[in-house]
């Protein structure tokens, strides 16, 4: 049979690229149509790459932990008569003439380093992102540590990837020419100006820690380490300023409680309070607009989409975070069959790439699990998230037409995280406080 060539597929309008996570299957073994391939990873999602037809899987062009771009070929199916490459499980060189070799890449990355370093590496950990928000995928990391490549020559490399991302040939091309790149010139002092000499920052190491008698060593899965490195860049990337509003939410509450058994016969959907919570937000999003934005350098840029991601504990105590795009276009039966969907999704690990990307906006609800009130760390490039607390029942004060008196109410802290390079405490405040007046005023004579 002719050779067929397995292509990564589209996982979504902003998903460009995948990373190899595990083949399933080995040079040699034969395939079933629509039997998994491989395993690959966007961001936190896996999913798995079917066979488009029955065969032998006789070329993996890609190794685990590659990245791939979206419709690359990966792998090559044949007949039971063809017969695997003898260098299994390697990227193959550019197509060149016949009689020429095929080398693999590794093989070429090895030869142009070793003159270099001599295989020293600098032991420098690399983030996944630069100061600059440049993305760094894992084999560019991989690459550049062992290589001894600092993380500020990487944010001087010209990226030829989706928006001036760094990819292995960009790294690969860089090396055989750094040792020739200008050095700085130091500066000379002059009678009228004296040499002003710039300390450089010292790069973080985390601190080595040792076990003791007694102490078990985990190694974190996949989906964590992004998480670790997710929330150290946001941290070194935004300047995070926390506001915080108590809001008096019984009308809300006692709402909810008449209506839910009918909501669910009526939309066989269960009735929580994330929806109403996602609802008040788009409101107030629409109010202050400027909340709704991202930073590119010293560029803002307002978005016109309102996608509201909804941060999800899964069962191994991980973190997901879907996002419900154009959340504004819902009404309350819409949003609470979306927030279920994708909540349900998320913890069978059913979620499509594209399920996740493209927030502009994030809640938290930190109340599921009994908190008050949060810090939550913002997810980039958005700048602003909200946590959600818990209800609880508080002696609070009403102000009626006959004076004041003291009530048992329905009370719940709204935590604000916003970034202050681009909001301000007048935002920032303002925005959560308005998002408060929504949920305080909600009407309890409203229908379902």
């Amino acid at each position: 049979m002719a050779e067929i060539e397995v292509l990564l597929p589209k996982m979504g309008e902003s998903v460009a690229e995948a990373t190899v996570v595990k083949w399933l299957k080995n040079e040699g073994d034969k395939i079933e149509a629509e039997e998994s391939l491989l395993e690959i990873a966007t961001d936190k999602v896996d999913s798995e790459v079917p066979a488009p037809s029955s065969g032998v899987l006789i070329k993996k062009l890609f190794n685990e932990g590659d990245v791939a771009k979206v419709g690359d070929v990966i792998a090559i199916i044949g007949g039971e008569g063809d017969s695997p490459e003898t260098t299994p499980s390697t990227i193959p060189a550019q197509k060149s003439a016949p009689t020429q070799p095929v080398v693999a890449k590794q093989d070429i990355v090895e030869e142009l380093l070793a003159p270099i370093t001599n295989g020293a590496s600098s032991g420098e950990a690399i983030p996944k992102s630069g100061s600059n928000g440049k993305f760094f995928s894992p084999l560019v990391r991989t690459i550049a540590e062992k290589e001894g490549i600092s993380v500020t020559e990487l944010e001087a490399i010209n990226g030829s990837g989706q928006g001036g991302r760094v990819t292995k040939k960009d790294v690969l091309d860089y090396i055989p020419n750094r040792n020739t790149t200008a050095k700085p010139v130091p500066a000379v002092a002059t009678p009228s100006q004296p040499v002003v000499q710039s300390t450089p920052a010292k790069a973080f190491k985390p601190v080595s820690v040792q076990p003791m008698p007694g102490d078990e060593i985990v190694e974190m899965d996949r989906m964590r380490k992004l998480i670790s490195e997710n929330m150290i860049m946001s941290k070194q990337t935004s300047a995070h300023v926390t506001s915080f509003v108590e809001a008096d939410v019984t009308n809300l509450v006692l709402w909810r409680e008449k209506v839910k058994k009918q909501f669910e016969s009526k939309y066989g959907e269960k009735l929580t309070f994330t929806p109403i919570f996602i609802e008040a937000i788009v409101k107030a999003i629409k109010d202050f607009p400027a909340i709704n934005c991202s930073v590119d350098g010293h560029n803002i840029i307002m978005r016109k989409a309102i996608n509201i991601g909804m941060a999800a504990a899964l069962p191994n105590g991980n973190l997901i975070v879907p996002v419900i795009k154009n959340a504004d276009e819902y009404n309350l039966i819409g949003l609470t069959k979306k927030v279920n969907d994708l909540a349900a999704r998320a913890r069978q690990n059913k979620l499509q790439p594209d399920e996740i990307q493209g927030g502009t906006y994030t809640v938290s609800n930190v109340g599921t699990f009994g908190n008050v009130m949060g810090t939550p760390v913002i997810a980039q490039p958005q700048v602003a998230i909200l946590a959600v607390g818990a209800i609880r029942k508080k002696p609070a004060v009403i102000e009626t037409e006959f004076g004041d008196s003291i009530g048992i109410r329905q009370m719940m802290f709204l935590s604000h995280s916003y970034d202050h390079r681009v909001v301000d405490g007048s935002l920032g405040g303002s925005f959560v406080k308005r998002v408060g007046d929504y949920l305080e005023a909600f009407d309890i004579n409203r229908d379902v």
